[in-house]
């Protein structure tokens, strides 16, 4: 599994459960329909598209954690994929997308801790920061979430980052992908490009 990357210098990955909606959000970045299923775990390979004038690519990698209909040791082998590729290719990644549902991120995350589990959210995040890949979190599915605001302190809490939110607005995408608002992960892309000296990429976030 994931042997066939391409050979890109820079790359923006996103991960995340299955059915947040990541390969939707692929779709609103790069203007090309991807792989987008009704029902979790639809994503199987890595959805790569590159472009290779600037040896550059996002990546749209397989959902984690529960997936109907799929036996939990082949759920675990999915995840060890995902992390071993981060690893493998973490000098590249310019940023790792970590793409929530909003309305069901921190009862998921409140319900795996009540169990004492570590949230898969939770684990992401960390991993991102501990591989030395710079984490962003596109909260999706905004349109559902009634008090925006409360919800986005509640995920930071989960996350380790202390309320409000806004002052993490760098980190922390409010966005709806099916609707095409992907504007704020847009902005923290932006910075991340920024950071990593390739405003030659700011055109793919604009």
């Amino acid at each position: 599994m994931f042997e066939d990357r391409p050979d890109r210098d820079a790359e923006v990955v996103l991960v995340g459960r299955s059915n947040v909606g990541k390969s939707t959000v692929m779709r609103e970045l790069t203007g090309h329909d991807v792989s987008v299923g009704g029902k979790p775990g639809v994503t199987r390979q890595p959805n790569h598209f590159d472009w290779t004038s600037e040896s550059f690519m996002f990546t749209d990698l397989p959902g984690f954690g529960f997936m109907s209909g799929v036996e939990s040791e082949r759920r675990e082998e999915i995840k060890t994929d995902v992390i071993r590729y981060v690893e493998e290719n973490a000098e590249h990644v310019l940023a790792g997308v970590v793409v929530l549902d909003g309305k069901s991120a921190v009862d998921i995350i409140d319900r795996h801790r009540e169990r004492g589990n570590v949230p898969h959210d939770v684990e992401m995040f960390a991993f991102l920061e501990d591989v030395g890949v710079d984490p962003i979190v596109a909260v999706n599915k905004t349109d559902k979430i009634d008090d925006l605001d409360e919800r986005l302190n509640e995920i930071c809490d989960r996350l380790g980052l202390y309320p409000p939110w806004q002052q993490w607005s760098d980190t922390v995408a409010p966005i709806c992908a099916k609707r095409g608002d992907i504007d704020a992960l847009e902005e923290c892309l932006r910075d991340r490009f920024h950071e990593h000296n390739r405003d030659d990429l700011l055109k793919f976030v604009s």
